[in-house]
């Protein structure tokens, strides 16, 4: 029904009440959003003019002992040693001097943290940097951390070295990127901080100034790192537990600290910290499945014996369950390899302990497979388009066997079965695909170990029907792989 003033017609020059009050509402909420979007400026800039005037302080506050700790080496270990002095967590070896014990004792440290993995992009100059490494926000190149005065780390001080390590706070001040895993460095005693520094400065310096790192935006701001750290980082010595025995608290050292297991074998949240309520259940590492290592009998390594890990960790092979292959057989090369048979034994020691976490799987990885005997079958017959059982006879049988048994049994330099083995057995066939794509490089002191990458000669079709039978004949039948996929896993940076 039509209102009073809609009713009759309207006298030139005549306006209703509703009309005016409509004019004045519209203008008095004008002028309110105006008035509220001023407000909301005005604190928006009080807000960022605190966040600089603590990011002021801060330096501030930092900077005065950020270069003056020029105290000699001896004093620094002194101190590290008296602080923790009787806790049983540091690594064998344990020598506090200044001269050549100090300086042996900071390279088995600096191979227990595996430096020169990441440190290292040519081989003829270890330590010098320039390695990529691919995130999701950009590549970040490794820096030279070699003794050269200019482009490497020979006028750092103690106190430089520290608080990179420690706090992943660079020498110019600038906030480090996680790459750099301080975040787990920042449990290590500056005992044995200095140690490495010590061995760090005996290592051939070289002239070197690797590429500028190429992040996106925002993500090329140092400072807000500020912001992750809040999220992600909880600086701090490592505290022995003194309810647990010294080999527990030694292994829960390392593979906390140096060794920065968590780094590759715990998922990340959205922010790329470490979910630490997944701690070491498994990640994807640049393509490869950084596998579950808790004790969980059917996802982790719950049914591996004490023995079996500190094999895989010093020659790269658990005989019957596993082969170090892609970034673990590096870490093997590089860095397990060296370890002490005391220190393996507590790393073995402490995984036992951690949280177990069920991934859904029906069963162990190792615990699929049975031999094979296809090539009876093939013998005759036309084979149309990517056959499988063809293609693994024709480019794998002679060396795993045509039954998949491999050659050599569990002798140094064996060739692998593909039975009982976590890449064929696993719930995802990444790392199989992986293997036939990159091969294995892997030199420990027991074998020179080598497998050919496939990836010139094989088509993506051709690789992923290897996969497929592998895992169907030897290992999880429910791990497949689509050619899609396969193009992804060759796409992706090494």
């Amino acid at each position: 029904m039509m209102n009073q003033h809609m009713s009759r017609a309207r006298k030139p020059g005549e306006r209703t009440g509703n009309l005016d009050a409509t004019v004045f509402s519209g203008s008095r909420r004008a002028a309110l959003k105006c008035r509220r979007r001023i407000w909301k400026m005005a604190a928006l800039a009080a807000a960022f003019s605190l966040f600089a005037l603590y990011l002021a302080w801060l330096e501030a506050y930092d900077a005065a002992p950020r270069h003056n700790d020029d105290a000699p080496l001896a004093e620094a270990a002194a101190q590290g040693a008296a602080l923790s002095a009787g806790t049983g967590a540091a690594p064998a070896g344990d020598a506090t001097g200044t001269g050549p014990d100090l300086v042996k004792r900071g390279e088995y440290l600096a191979r227990v943290g595996d430096c020169i993995a990441c440190h290292t992009s040519d081989k003829g100059r270890p330590f010098a940097g320039g390695l990529a490494i691919h995130t999701p926000f950009g590549t970040i190149y490794t820096p030279n951390i070699t003794p050269d005065p200019d482009t490497g780390i020979g006028h750092w001080t103690d106190a430089d070295f520290m608080r990179a390590m420690h706090e992943g706070i660079g020498k110019e001040g600038e906030r480090l990127y996680p790459a750099f895993p301080y975040v787990e460095y920042t449990k290590v005693t500056e005992r044995d901080v200095q140690a490495i520094r010590a061995y760090l400065n005996t290592v051939v310096p070289v002239h070197y100034t690797p590429p500028a790192n190429n992040l996106s935006f925002p993500f090329n701001l140092r400072w807000l790192m500020f912001f992750w750290n809040l999220l992600n980082f909880d600086e701090g010595r490592f505290v022995p537990d003194p309810k647990q025995s010294a080999e527990w608290n030694r292994g829960a050292y390392l593979v906390q600290g140096l060794a920065h297991c968590e780094e590759c074998h715990t998922p990340r949240n959205f922010t790329q910290g470490l979910k630490t309520s997944e701690r070491f259940s498994g990640a994807i590492q640049a393509g490869w499945h950084a596998y579950n290592i808790t004790p969980h009998k059917m996802s982790g390594i719950g049914g591996w014996t004490d023995q079996d890990v500190t094999s895989y960790l010093s020659t790269g092979v658990a005989p019957g369950r596993a082969n170090a292959a892609g970034p673990m057989a590096d870490v093997v090369a590089d860095s397990t390899q060296y370890l002490d048979s005391e220190d393996l034994r507590s790393i073995a020691t402490y995984l036992r302990t951690v949280k177990p976490i069920d991934k859904g799987e029906s069963r162990a990885r190792a615990g699929w497979g049975a031999p094979a005997s296809d090539v009876v079958a093939l013998r005759g017959t036309k084979i149309n388009g990517a056959n499988g059982a063809q293609l693994f006879l024709a480019n794998c049988a002679t060396c795993h066997n045509w039954t998949g048994e491999g050659v050599g049994a569990s002798a140094p330099g064996a060739y692998p079965s593909l039975i009982h083995n976590t890449v064929s057995g696993a719930s995802d066939a990444n790392n199989l695909a992986m293997v036939i794509l990159h091969g294995v490089s892997r030199t420990t002191k027991v074998a020179d170990v080598l497998m050919p990458a496939f990836d010139r000669d094989l088509s993506n079709e051709q690789i992923a029907a290897i996969t497929n039978y592998v895992t169907k004949r030897f290992g999880n039948p429910q791990s497949t792989v689509s050619v899609e996929q396969i193009g992804n896993l060759r796409a992706t940076p090494q």
